[in-house]
Parts: structure tokens; C-alpha cells; sequence
């Protein structure tokens, strides 16, 4: 009988290797484009917008990306960044916070998944608190790969083979919003919540479905 498992194995790597060969992935382009994000919405008006860094680029080889800093009427500050990887062989791939963030001098302080209710939709994300020094940021993300919001990497990469195999794409966005923790964990909390709630139907909006 060991001939009769040795031909199936045979038989599996053999499919698989001509699955790998004859499947191509599709490039899925964004339903609009980022620069056209808007500037002001609900009480938050952009002040300030920043480029990643020409090595950043290289790292991240994002399709497209967003990096603004939004401020309420009621004077907080929220950071926004958005990542879109289109699946094309130049585009990059996600790089989960618990990985880059270490690597740039940030301490994590804690970390929670959780989901969020925005207007009837459970929006699964990550609440997190960073530090370096003094500073300490409190940041909200997740990974959003076509309607589904994934707030856990070890989701993240099945999702990746998944959609792949059954739908030739592998387009995924990476989005996260932080805020600078002043007073209590509470108050931001409060802040970068609210900016999700407000801001989250736009977002989707730009990305594919």
C-alpha cells in the first residue's frame, strides 16, 4: 500500500505545482483614488499631510497611500493612513504595526482586538497603545481585504490565499488611525472612535468591493 500513497502525494504536488503555474492573479485598481480623499467631513477639517520616504516606498511598494492629520472642531488630532495594495507583481504587501513600529523605536504598550459598531456594521480593528519616551499614541487598525475588516494577522493571511485561489485577487488595504494619548487612554479612545464612526463609509467607498 506504500506505492498507493506515494502515487497520491505524487498526484497533489503535481496539481498544486500546476495550479501555481497557470494561476495569475488580477491587479484590482481602487474604486477611486486616494488624492481625491476629502479634506474636510463632519467636524474634522485636514491640517497637514505627509510623503512617505523614497526607502519607505521601496519597503512598502504601495499602489496607493494616504497620510493626513485631521483636527476636530473640538481641537483633537487624529492621524490617518491608508495603504492600498493592488495585487500587481510591483505592488507590495501589508506590514502589520507589531512589526514596523518596534523597528522604528516604538514600544508596545498593550494591544486588544475588538470591533466597533458603525452604523450597524461591525468593524473588526486593533486597539493599541505604543510609547517611546514620554509620548504614548493610541492607535486604531485593520486590515481590509474586499468587504471584510480583519483585525488579526494569522486572519490576514488566509484570507490572502483564499481570495487568491478563489477569486485570482490578493488586493488588500491596510488602515490606521492614531492620536496622541494627553489625558487619559479614555478621552483617546473617544477621539480616534469617533473619527472611524465619521470616517469609515468614506473609506470604504474608495476601496474596491
Amino acid at each position: 500500500m506504500v506505492w498507493w500513497r506515494f502515487l497520491a502525494v505524487s498526484l497533489l504536488v503535481a496539481c498544486a505545482g500546476a495550479f501555481m503555474h497557470l494561476h495569475e492573479d488580477v491587479a484590482v485598481p481602487l474604486a477611486r483614488p486616494l488624492e481625491q480623499f476629502p479634506a474636510s467631513h463632519e467636524g474634522w477639517r485636514m491640517v497637514g499631510q505627509s510623503q512617505l520616504s523614497s526607502g519607505e516606498i521601496q519597503v512598502l511598494r504601495p499602489t496607493d497611500y494616504l497620510a493626513r492629520r485631521y483636527r476636530h472642531e473640538d481641537g483633537h488630532t487624529v492621524d490617518l493612513f491608508i495603504g492600498y495594495f493592488s495585487g500587481s507583481e510591483e505592488a507590495g504587501g501589508i506590514h502589520s504595526p507589531r512589526n514596523c513600529m518596534p523597528g522604528s523605536g516604538w514600544t508596545q504598550l498593550s494591544s486588544t482586538p475588538t470591533s466597533l459598531d458603525v452604523g450597524g456594521e461591525q468593524v473588526n480593528l486593533v486597539k493599541a497603545v505604543y510609547g517611546m519616551g514620554q509620548t504614548r499614541d493610541m492607535l486604531l487598525y485593520w486590515f481590509q481585504m474586499r468587504d471584510l475588516t480583519l483585525n488579526d494577522e494569522y486572519s490576514l493571511k488566509i484570507r490572502e490565499v483564499l481570495n487568491s485561489a478563489l477569486h485570482r485577487r490578493r488586493d488588500e488595504s491596510f488602515v490606521r488611525i492614531s492620536t496622541p494619548v494627553r489625558g487619559t487612554k479614555d478621552a483617546a479612545w473617544e477621539a480616534g472612535t469617533r473619527f472611524v464612526r465619521d470616517f469609515y463609509p468614506v473609506i470604504d467607498g474608495f476601496l474596491p468591493e
